[in-house]
């Protein structure tokens, strides 16, 4: 019999998207014949996943899982919103997130983890449930933030089910309050987060490149005004404190509460704790940004069918 090796198995769920342990036993069934074992899978339904891999998942759920000091979200796509509202693939979302601190925001090995739920690896579970369900579903991504001693607090928009939303988002704080103070507050900033996008914590933690760029469109149009240069320089720094307030967590305007600005609104909330609290990390995950979406409608995938 031929030695079946961890590349023969790679390659062939690869092909035909099936479950690991299906695809290592198609190849030791056919003796390691590549082809054959295809056709086996096939021919047992397991290989149903492959005709579904290239299609495009842009919806979806954002998954969140909180657990005080550590927190995550994971991002699983589905071809269509139905898919996105049926159950178990909601179930299928919450039990990935479910074990995503494990992971701590490593992809492959959250691909990886068993879930407890399926007792298969959660890529296994995924390619089941493909089969199942009869759309192409793909985990994304997933992100994670930790604290030693403080909260990361977490916040959902648009949830469609517990747990489960189309923008989820992470904040860190550091701190030695109260869990349930630091819980209220980071909710709040999460909240904000969500509404606001903000690219950094603070103007030190912006990326210099994109300051840069910024500082020189905004000297280009300054220009174009044809004010003398010393007036240029003003307009520029003006319009750059600006960006800063658009760009910039601790100095945007708190969108709970417009009369503050995000930083007064953490200072206050450690003046009343008694105790320092700092911002340490956000992340934003909003759900199927940066795919392109198939421009398909109802019609034109009657037509094909039609064909």
């Amino acid at each position: 019999m031929a030695a079946i090796t961890a590349g023969m198995v790679k390659e062939l769920r690869e092909r035909t998207g099936a479950g690991m342990m299906d695809c290592k036993k198609a190849l030791a069934e056919t003796d390691g014949d590549m082809e054959q074992a295809v056709d086996w899978l096939r021919k047992k339904g397991l290989a149903a996943a492959a005709k579904k891999a290239g299609r495009t998942t842009s919806e979806g759920l954002i998954g969140i899982a909180e657990q005080g000091s550590e927190a995550a979200l994971v991002e699983v796509n589905s071809e269509t919103d139905f898919v996105a509202r049926n159950e178990q693939f909601q179930q299928l979302v919450r039990n990935i997130a479910g074990i995503a601190t494990q992971a701590k925001g490593d992809l492959e090995k959250l691909r990886a983890l068993t879930l407890p739920a399926t007792g298969k690896s959660v890529a296994d579970s995924i390619a089941d449930a493909i089969g199942v369900i009869g759309e192409n579903i793909q985990l994304r991504r997933t992100a994670y933030l930790a604290v030693e001693q403080g909260l990361v607090g977490g916040y959902l928009h648009k949830q469609t089910a517990p747990g489960l939303g189309s923008i989820g988002v992470l904040v860190a704080l550091v701190s030695g309050a109260p869990a349930a103070k630091l819980a209220e507050l980071g909710k709040q900033l999460a909240m904000h987060v969500a509404a606001a996008n903000p690219q950094s914590i603070d103007v030190a933690s912006l990326d210099p490149a994109v300051v840069e760029r910024e500082r020189n469109i905004l000297a280009e149009q300054a220009r174009a005004s044809g004010k003398p240069e010393a007036i240029v320089e003003k307009m520029v720094e003006g319009r750059v404190r600006k960006f800063y307030e658009e760009s910039v967590l601790l100095e945007q305007v708190f969108v709970v509460d417009t009369d503050k600005r995000v930083k007064e609104v953490v200072a206050q909330a450690a003046k009343d704790a008694g105790t320092s609290i700092e911002v340490t990390g956000f992340v934003r995950m909003a759900l199927g940004e940066g795919i392109e979406k198939q421009a398909d409608d109802l019609a034109a995938e009657v037509a094909k069918l039609t064909r």
